[in-house]
């Protein structure tokens, strides 16, 4: 009898340290594997220089991850750098998952795309759209935070011209004063890769803002610079309707048609009335048309019209520009010319 209890007991004890490492494992794995977190949208902040703990305790809060002790132990493990930032999570992950999310840095941003061309009423629109800042409020930023491109032109009134075409990703926090500075840096990483520097900076960003305004192929962007540098040389207006258009949206003006009114209008953006180029930009141009306002090509073109593919027909006198004007009016009627 006491033989088979000594038997039995030994049984016991055999099974236990036999179960104990797999009920640990089978625990941890539960732990690091099994999904977990919210299933709806829930955000978490790391703020710079988190230690683990304090990373490990943001996310439990946060719903993300089941226990903070673990989360750290599993740093111990893992290893690797925790960055800072947001997180937004939305449905249930592993604590792995999670882990690996945070040390690569995959926070949460916005995306506001800006395209070749958008003047900064058109920005504005976009940051707003991203629900990133009201319209208004990145309009009146725009017109605070004009010491952000004082260095590349002393005299201007505005952003206008310097807040470069691209995909930006920010923060829900980003204010439109950080996003400003993120897009006017970019312009000068532009400009130091085009050699677009000095006291010629303004004129060649505004002659650029022109042409990526009035032309829609970019083989067609240098010669149009070149009939406007011919124009410029001699005197005659440039008489471009996107800068009409420009001075409307500076008044809260524009209706979506130029009327004779505006074409009439004092503004010193009516290129009509002002020889010369406007004060200023009236949008925010890309590399290609930047690349043609540096490298105009010589012509001796001195008016084009749009066709209604997008192409241009060039002219060099009167007479010939009033018969493309013609032939463009044809094809809008669909008369055969």
């Amino acid at each position: 009898m006491r033989k088979r209890r000594r038997k039995s007991s030994a049984r016991r004890v055999f099974f236990f340290f036999l179960l104990l490492p797999l009920g640990v494992l089978g625990f941890m794995a539960w732990m690091y594997l099994a999904p977990f977190g919210p299933s709806g949208e829930r955000f978490v902040e790391i703020p710079a220089h988190t230690g683990t703990m304090g990373v490990a305790t943001a996310l439990e809060r946060g719903g993300a991850v089941r226990s903070r002790w673990a989360f750290a132990a599993l740093r111990e493990l893992e290893g690797g750098t925790l960055k800072a930032g947001e997180y937004r999570f939305d449905h249930p992950a592993s604590m792995l998952d999670v882990y690996r999310r945070v040390r690569r840095g995959d926070v949460f941003t916005v995306a506001v795309v800006i395209p070749e061309g958008f003047n900064v009423f058109e920005v504005a629109q976009a940051v707003e759209t991203a629900r990133l800042a009201p319209r208004d409020v990145f309009l009146a930023a725009a017109k605070a935070n004009v010491g952000l491109v004082r260095g590349w032109d002393p005299a201007a009134r505005s952003v206008e011209g310097y807040l470069f075409p691209d995909t930006y990703r920010f923060s829900r926090h980003a204010t439109p004063q950080m996003m400003l500075a993120t897009m006017t840096h970019r312009f000068s990483q532009v400009a130091l890769r085009l050699g677009l520097a000095g006291a010629e900076l303004p004129r060649v960003v505004t002659m650029a803002s022109l042409v990526e305004r009035e032309v829609h192929l970019d083989s067609e962007r240098a010669l149009v610079a070149g009939v406007f540098e011919n124009r410029l040389r001699l005197g005659m207006p440039l008489q471009t309707d996107p800068a009409v258009v420009y001075a409307s949206m500076l008044r809260g003006t524009w209706t979506g048609v130029i009327h004779q009114s505006e074409l009439r209008s004092d503004s010193p953006y009516n290129t009509y009335v002002h020889p010369g180029l406007p004060p200023g930009p009236i949008c925010n141009p890309g590399v290609a048309a930047l690349r043609a306002a540096l490298h105009p090509t010589p012509t001796e073109y001195l008016y084009f019209v749009a066709n209604p593919d997008g192409s241009s027909r060039f002219a060099r006198d009167l007479r010939e520009h009033n018969a493309n004007v013609a032939a463009y009016r044809s094809q809008l009627a669909g008369v055969p010319r």
